[in-house]
Order: structure tokens, then sequence, then C-alpha cells
């Protein structure tokens, strides 16, 4: 679809079927029937093999009359679309109604998951299209089927497509929409300091209703910048940002990782373990972005507060660290030896005694050399420069 000022893109494919299946491929076969029902009423049927033949959903009956019904109506469809298309052809009407056909083909078999048609389709109407603003919406509507299935690479290859046209002059509409779709990208492939700027950046402006809802980015951002983000960052960027504020005030979806965030800036070690698992069980596990990075990211929020509290002292006992976590000593320090040796935590624990020392890092000797170094670079930028006046005062003598 061409992208104007008052059109809102559909949200082609239907991104709660993808979630579903997700969910029924871990585990939660309660949803199976939910999936059954869109397949049929999108007349799916392309998309229903898939799941049979490829994907093996679990619980999924094959029902050979349902798929032969919904692929006459598909072909149905299609033909449909194709008869106007060569209509308009033979009428000699303008490009741009041609146009609007192509892209209601290719949106049509994005909706009934026909992977290789909608490329196949996208690839043609590219060809037609007479702007670089719709041939951005173009290559992203293909990255949605990317994200459908959860192809990273596919998605990948045409949002680098896209993006090689916005630099050459994509407007700022589209320009937003791809910092969402990029964004949600490198979350999906455990880049998460990269997709925290693009998030947070695109939460005041953001139009992608047709990828996720604004309460999912602001999810996505909360999840992405709690790894990513200083102590200081957290507080400006997340605990205290408008749009942030107004979903967690109207929404619960928002509110494990809210207080997980709020326990590490606010050193309110008691509430961290609660609110770390609850991110886990309500919003990582359920998510098909996130799930294969949840272990990763309970692992890195573990060792982040962990740091945080131990930067305190100089050393602390093993019994007191874990009474402020919550947790028992033999847990705690099990999950430390896990930091370590890595030297993820820079500390020691004497369990004779039952203390954690820290190893404070003296940066002091390496500040100085940055110094001598930066100084050097100076001076010779300076002789360079006095040179060169000296040269061009006596050109004029």
């Amino acid at each position: 679809m061409i992208l104007d000022e008052t059109t809102t893109i559909a949200r082609i494919p239907d991104f709660e079927v993808g979630q579903n299946v997700f969910l029924a491929a871990h585990g939660d076969l309660e949803v199976v029937p939910k999936i059954l029902a869109k397949i049929k009423e999108k007349d799916m049927a392309p998309y229903y093999k898939y799941l049979h033949d490829d994907f093996k959903l679990q619980n999924l009956e094959w029902d050979q009359s349902l798929y032969d019904e919904m692929a006459a109506n598909n072909n149905k469809k299609v033909e449909e679309l194709k008869d106007e298309i060569e209509k308009l052809n033979d009428e000699d009407e303008g490009e741009i109604e041609i146009l609007k056909k192509w892209i209601q083909l290719a949106e049509y078999y994005a909706s009934i998951g026909d992977k290789d048609e909608t490329v196949a389709t996208i690839d043609k109407t590219i060809k037609l299209a007479p702007s670089t603003g719709s041939k951005i919406d173009l290559y992203l509507t293909v990255s949605r089927v990317g994200f459908f299935y959860d192809d990273k690479p596919f998605t990948k290859q045409y949002l680098d497509k896209a993006n090689g046209l916005i630099e050459k002059g994509g407007d700022w509409e589209r320009r937003n929409r791809y910092k969402t779709y990029m964004g949600i990208y490198l979350m999906s492939t455990r880049k998460f300091s990269e997709a925290a700027k693009l998030l947070i950046d695109c939460l005041s402006t953001f139009t992608s209703t047709e990828l996720a809802t604004y309460e999912e980015v602001a999810q996505y951002s909360l999840i992405c910048g709690s790894v990513a983000l200083s102590r200081p960052d957290l507080k400006k960027k997340l605990l205290e940002s408008p749009e942030i504020l107004s979903i967690n005030s109207t929404s619960e979806n928002l509110t494990p990782v809210y207080k997980l965030i709020e326990s590490l800036h606010s050193c309110e070690y008691q509430n961290f373990f609660p609110m770390l698992l609850r991110t886990s069980n309500e919003i990582l596990t359920k998510n098909k972005y996130l799930y294969p990075h949840a272990n990763y990211y309970m692992r890195e929020l573990r060792c982040r507060a962990y740091s945080q509290l131990l930067e305190s002292y100089k050393s602390i006992s093993i019994k007191s660290m874990a009474n402020s976590f919550g947790v028992s000593v033999e847990f705690l320090d099990a999950d430390l030896c896990k930091f370590i040796p890595s030297k993820r935590l820079n500390c020691v624990i004497d369990r004779i005694n039952g203390v954690i020392e820290t190893n404070r890092v003296d940066n002091k000797n390496a500040q100085y050399h940055l110094l001598i170094k930066n100084g050097d670079a100076l001076l010779t930028k300076l002789q360079k420069y006095g040179a060169a006046v000296r040269l061009s005062g006596a050109e004029k003598v």
C-alpha cells in the first residue's frame, strides 16, 4: 500500500496467528483451535499446509475438504485481482491504479501466508513503483512476512533493501517506521544495545501498528533498555519516560519489567528476583522474539544487580548479600561462581570466613596513559598547524 498522511497500513500478515503458533509450539495447545479459526476466517490455505506438512504443529488435524475449499477461494480471489490488472492494462489506465492492484495482490498473498508468491509479486510490483517511498513500503511489507515466519535472514535482507532506499531519500514517516522494524529485528537477534536506541527513540513518533502495538514496543524498550542503559539513563529514558508512564498507568503488561528496572535503580534488591521471575514467566517466555534470549537476559540482569551491589563494598558477608536479595547462601554462592571466572564480577569468595571481597579496578594508570596519548596527538596537530601558518606567511612575504 502506498503510504500518505491519511493511510493506515493494514496489519498484514496477522501477527496474532504467528504468536499463537509460537505458543502452541511451546506447549500451549489450547490456542490451536484459535489458530484454526483464524485460518478458516482468512482462507489461509498455504499457511495451513505449511503448519501441517513443514512446521508439523502438534494437534493440528488435517482436513482435506477444508484445504480444498480454502484453496479454491484463494484461486478465485487471485484470478479476480489478475483479471482486474489485465483489464487496467488493456484500458491503458494510469500507472498508479495498476500499481495499487499489484499491491493488493501482494498483500493478499501475504494475508494467506503464501511467502513465495508474496515475494514474487512484490518483485514485479517494485518495477512498477514510480517513487522511492512506494518501493520502501513494498520492501517493508515483505519484511513483515519474514517477521511472521520468524525468518531472520529473510527479514534482514528486505530491511536492508528498504534502508538502502531510505538513505537515498526516505521521508520522515518511513524513517520512523523503519526504526521500529529494525529495532524489533535487532532485539530478536540479541543486539539489545542497538535495539534499545531505536525502540526508545521511536516511542514518541510511533506509527508502525501494522507490525506491533504501541504497548509491545514500550515493553520491548524496557526489556532492551534494562540490559543496555546506564543507571542514570534507566531513570531518564525509561522510568520517567512520559510514553512509558502513560502506558504503565493503564496496562499491567509492563508492570513486571518496569518494577524490575525500578528495583535496580533504587537498589531495592528484595524485589529484584520476584520481578525478574515475573518478567521471564509473563514476558520473555511468552514472546517469540524474546524466548530464545530468556536465559541470556536473566543471566545479564543478575550479573548487573550483583555488580551494582558489590560496587558499594570493599567486602561483604555472603549471608548479608544473600539476605539483601532474599535468596539462600548456597544459591548466591553457586550463582556468583558463574560470573567470577570470566571476570564479569571483580570479586573473590572466601568461603571459610563467609566473605566476598571486591577487587576494585585501578583506572588511574590507564587514565594516565590515555592522557599522554591524547596529549601527543594534540601536540602533533598543533605542530602541523604551526608549520602551515609559517609557510602561508612566508609565501605572502
